[in-house]
């Protein structure tokens, strides 16, 4: 699209549509001064990559579908995985926070991008026919002027890891372009972002035209899908694989797993409810506390019901197999810290301190990749309790309702 600034992270998506990238790329420029405008961006990202899809596989309706009954249709007809479907949701419900509560902040604008950014392989992996597509490493955006000392970190991270992958060529043009932004003063600066913002708005005034021309395009891909029902097939039995082979790095995994803690009404940040950051048990409380220590290293949650240790996380990567980090979790259920908290009822149990160990990945659970996949729990009270993945994080009340069954019987 003209007027599309360069994209970090998101050109090879121009082979399927050039919106894909302008999206990307704005809300790659978007994110060192307006996050909320980046998540927002992203949002719109993820719904015309929803409505293609939906074209793509002869189920799009119109323009009047909403993108939440697209999202729901698509994992009814089992047409999106449910890997894919969890990132598009949070696409989703990031941007419409940023646009109807006026939130978003850069941990969560760097979150969004990263998981954008596998949205996109996991669709040019399926839509190209290419399952073994590497997009390489994930380009951190430009910092914001004053960030936190943890997105500091992340982003020093993930800089780190773009380095390293980097060809000499690459490096060189990056440099080249270093060079040449820190050429700008404060007033040409200034000029640039007023001309800048002057073509965004008139490309917004192009919005209706855009969306008429997406409309006709979606309507074209889905009278061609629709008369092509083996090509449909397939598309979705590729689909299905690239989903497994979807890879979020641990922070964002992290961030995800938080998510999903916070659904079942526990209170969870990985970057602001940390032990090292001063957080401890508090009465009438449930906190995920993260990095909480023990003698065999910091637990990536330890799970307080008020003063009460009632569970202990190892949360991995998007890609690592769960079932076999659970044994982490019970090392940290046998000596943990306390710091103004206390055992659970009942506790101690053996060698163990904590009644109950979790491991998990992020990744919902699905039955043909197990252990790769779900939220892998033990009760510990007894030795013989096997490991059992269940598909949801318990809640809080539901673990002390646990604690009251009797484990003999």
């Amino acid at each position: 699209m003209a007027g599309t600034p360069a994209s970090l992270n998101f050109a090879f998506l121009r082979v399927h549509d050039a919106r894909l990238v302008h999206l990307g790329a704005l809300a790659e420029k978007y994110f060192p001064g307006d996050p909320s405008t980046a998540l927002f961006k992203l949002r719109q990202f993820a719904e015309v990559m929803a409505k293609i899809v939906a074209a793509r596989t002869a189920t799009y309706v119109g323009p009047e579908e909403t993108f939440s009954d697209i999202l729901r249709r698509l994992k009814a007809d089992r047409t999106l995985p449910q890997s894919a479907a969890d990132l598009f949701h949070r696409l989703k419900n990031a941007g419409n926070q940023a646009v109807h509560d006026l939130t978003g902040n850069h941990a969560e604008a760097l979150l969004a991008l990263k998981i954008a950014r596998e949205l996109g392989v996991w669709f040019h992996r399926t839509f190209a026919n290419e399952p073994n597509y590497k997009a390489g490493p994930f380009v951190p955006p430009t910092p914001p002027d004053d960030p936190s000392v943890a997105l500091r970190e992340e982003i020093a991270t993930l800089r780190a890891e773009a380095d390293k992958a980097q060809s000499t060529a690459q490096r060189a043009m990056a440099d080249a372009a270093a060079h040449f932004e820190a050429a700008f003063t404060a007033a040409e600066r200034a000029k640039k972002e007023a001309a800048d913002r002057a073509m965004w708005e008139q490309l917004a005034l192009d919005t209706d035209s855009q969306l008429k021309k997406l409309a006709q395009e979606l309507a074209a891909l889905q009278a061609t899908a629709a008369s092509q029902p083996k090509v449909v097939d397939a598309i979705v039995e590729r689909a299905e694989h690239a989903a497994q082979s979807i890879n979020l790095d641990e922070a964002a995994t992290r961030a995800l797993i938080d998510q999903h803690l916070r659904d079942a009404n526990w209170e969870a940040d990985t970057a602001s409810l940390r032990f090292s950051s001063g957080t401890r048990p508090t009465k009438s409380r449930n906190i995920a506390i993260a990095e909480w220590p023990t003698d065999s290293g910091p637990a990536d949650y330890a799970l307080f019901v008020g003063l009460k240790l009632v569970g202990v996380v190892e949360a991995k990567r998007r890609n690592k197999n769960v079932m076999e980090v659970l044994p982490q979790a019970e090392r940290y259920a046998k000596a943990p810290a306390l710091h103004g908290g206390q055992l659970a009822d009942g506790g101690p149990w053996g060698e163990h301190k904590v009644p109950f160990v979790f491991s998990a990945n992020g990744r919902p659970y699905l039955k043909q990749i197990a252990p790769l996949s779900g939220i892998w729990r033990r009760d510990v009270r007894r030795t013989t309790n096997p490991a059992e993945v269940i598909a949801a994080w318990p809640t809080p009340q539901g673990l002390l309702d646990r604690l009251e069954i009797d484990k003999d019987a």
